[in-house]
């Protein structure tokens, strides 16, 4: 399969007819939990000669199944479903397809949570796994356990690093070992920036809370591939129930019309941003594929449409300096999430990792000093002069911890 582009157009029209029911010009909220069968016969139909119809709003809704479309149709996927959150669509797919005596092969640098499902929940089902340093293909096929792996799994670009997968290396690796498959999160890029079903890879994931939807308003999944695969995975979603709800996904369908306009802005604000970072004297690192210093750079160029709307960054002091500069911010708020309209920063050591001691969170990457700005949609000049007042802020008599440990 050839590499497409997602355009204004596909991401307004992409996945929806252009006749919708009573004349609407946007598809509308199909509010029902139940839907009834016209006569005896109507039933049988659709369940003797499987005509498509829904049936029950576990199974499927209208309003749901637009939203799967137009997604599908923007990660150039056969088939795509929706659930109830990010973490919905990954657990109810990894519980679709592994069972005790399977293994699978993790990128450390997964999300956390994911991390957690596969090393804590699936572990207590019999399913092993390995992690492997992100970048080392060769210990990534050398994990690998014939005839006993079933998935790969890994994050493009990663959180909050941004470390990025060479997906041509991860599919030719598949390639090599029969029965394998590869499943790439890939909510930090989005289908504008890079749509890895067209290297080759199986399925994607998507947390469409953060870009897809756009405005932190809401709650979403989604994952993409294959007819065979999804059709699967929607057969256990009916089972465990983590359904999308048909108001959040008119949200989303809303939210993706806008998608391409909105993760270009941030693309260009986010590299001007991080180029001005790495020029200034109170960040220490940044880490930004679009930089060529960040060691991705090469691979986010063959790959990647753009390099996203997320700056990670070492400011130039310690804990309570990091904080001083983020108190000091007045555009973007503190906030865990990403992707919206307004621009959130935090602190991950305060925030994702706060139970954990400096020396665990250092064991694992996360330096006290560590910043993650994700970019909105406000003006870039307005940005970067919050930043500046920012860092005024941070005290000029203490080092950072890393660049001190160098």
């Amino acid at each position: 399969m050839g590499r497409s582009t997602v355009n204004g157009t596909k991401a307004v029209h992409g996945g929806e007819p252009r006749a919708k029911a009573h004349d609407a010009i946007t598809h509308p909220i199909s509010a029902t939990a139940t839907y009834v069968f016209r006569d005896t016969d109507e039933l049988r139909d659709h369940f003797e000669h499987r005509i498509e119809r829904e049936e029950y709003g576990r199974y499927g809704n209208p309003t749901v199944r637009i939203a799967e479309q137009k997604l599908a149709a923007l990660d150039s996927a056969e088939d795509a479903v929706c659930f109830g959150s990010g973490m919905s669509a990954i657990t109810t797919t990894l519980l679709a397809m592994l069972r005790q005596g399977h293994h699978v092969v993790m990128t450390a640098d997964c999300y956390r949570r994911t991390r957690q499902f596969v090393t804590s929940v699936l572990a207590r089902f019999g399913v092993e796994s390995t992690l492997v340093p992100p970048g080392d293909y060769e210990a990534l096929e050398a994990a690998i356990q014939p005839g006993r792996t079933r998935l790969i799994i890994a994050e493009s670009p990663t959180n909050p690093y941004l470390h990025v997968a060479d997906l041509e290396r991860l599919v030719a690796i598949r390639d090599r070992h029969r029965g394998v498959k590869i499943m790439i999160d890939s909510t930090f890029a989005t289908p504008i920036n890079q749509r890895p079903i067209e290297w080759g890879v199986d399925l994607v994931t998507h947390s469409c809370t953060k870009y897809l939807g756009g405005h932190n308003d809401l709650l979403a999944g989604v994952v993409c591939g294959k007819a065979s695969l999804i059709g699967a995975i929607r057969d256990f979603r009916g089972v465990l129930g983590g359904v999308l709800d048909p108001h959040a996904a008119y949200l989303l369908i809303r939210g993706i019309k806008t998608l391409e306009l909105r993760v270009k802005r941030q693309n260009e604000t986010a590299l001007a941003v991080a180029r001005w970072l790495e020029q200034h004297p109170r960040i220490d690192t940044v880490y930004y594929p679009g930089l060529e210093s960040h060691p991705g750079h090469l691979a986010a160029r063959a790959q990647m449409d753009g390099f996203g709307g997320v700056v990670s960054f070492l400011v130039d002091s310690d804990e309570e300096g990091t904080a001083a500069f983020i108190d000091a911010c007045t555009i973007p708020q503190i906030g865990p999430s990403l992707g919206g309209v307004e621009s959130l920063i935090e602190q991950p050591a305060l925030m994702s990792f706060y139970e954990l001691t400096t020396e665990q969170r250092q064991a694992i990457g996360i330096h006290d000093n560590l910043v993650r700005f994700a970019i909105g949609i406000e003006d870039t000049d307005d940005l970067i002069q919050d930043l500046e007042r920012a860092l005024e802020a941070v005290p000029a008599n203490i080092a950072s911890p890393t660049r001190q440990a160098r």
